[in-house]
């Protein structure tokens, strides 16, 4: 942690009730998220029967960082909003299980194993630096599990890249913009946390560009895809 980073953090008033009504609204999205996470991935075990026992050891990890948020929550007296989270996740949502229903093994990967947690790496990783002492602890692990997490995805979608091409980008082309929406409609309340929303989007797409190119996209291929990206819908 760099001194600016330290400065930063120590001109935050973890109590003040503007920060606990923002940290109510980011509280529970990362709640919301790892709840998501959860379900997504046990549906995925279903979906992927040879890939089971992994896929499940993922999900219960989720299931402990929800824990780990729910604490944080907890620690700074705060009441998630979780009514807020549900609607900020549902687009991934809807679209996450409709293409459970279709089979569409591929699509589910990309936004779980891709966007969710590229979004989920990119967001703990600019919140670290700014976090009360508690809950920079639990992140900071956190963010370590979720880094295995991104590479199952990339993992499978690598060994299955000529087949899942076209599906991977047509699941890019309906779910990357939603990302857009997403962190818009959360930059007043990250400001107040002081999590930069530039540095939210440029961390995000390094982090999704990486993965990408871990499949075995060309880089003009990701410069192509990573621009959906920057289309609000």
């Amino acid at each position: 942690m760099t001194m600016q980073q330290l400065a930063t953090q120590s001109e935050i008033d973890f109590s003040s009730e503007i920060y606990k009504d923002a940290y109510s609204r980011i509280n529970a999205i990362v709640i919301e998220g790892e709840q998501e996470a959860h379900e997504n991935y046990i549906t995925l075990a279903e979906m992927l029967p040879e890939e089971n026992e992994q896929l499940i050891r993922l999900s219960q990890m989720e299931s402990r960082h929800k824990k780990g948020f729910e604490a944080c929550g907890r620690n700074l007296q705060v009441a998630p909003d979780m009514k807020f989270a549900k609607k900020f996740f549902a687009d991934l949502h809807h679209n996450f299980h409709t293409a459970s229903a279709e089979g569409k093994i591929v699509t589910c990967l990309l936004i779980q194993s891709l966007i969710i947690e590229c979004f989920a790496i990119a967001a703990y990783n600019i919140y670290i630096p700014v976090a009360d002492n508690f809950a920079r602890k639990i992140t900071e692990n956190v963010v370590k599990d979720e880094y295995t997490h991104l590479n199952f995805g990339e993992v499978w979608l690598k060994e299955n890249f000529e087949d899942s091409k076209a599906e991977l980008e047509e699941a890019n082309r309906q779910n990357l913009p939603i990302v857009w929406k997403m962190l818009s409609s959360v930059e007043e309340d990250a400001a107040v946390l002081a999590m930069d929303k530039e540095a939210l989007v440029e961390d995000f797409m390094i982090q999704y560009g990486e993965a990408l190119n871990n499949i075995g996209f060309s880089t003009r291929d990701i410069m192509r895809l990573s621009a959906y990206g920057l289309r609000k819908i």
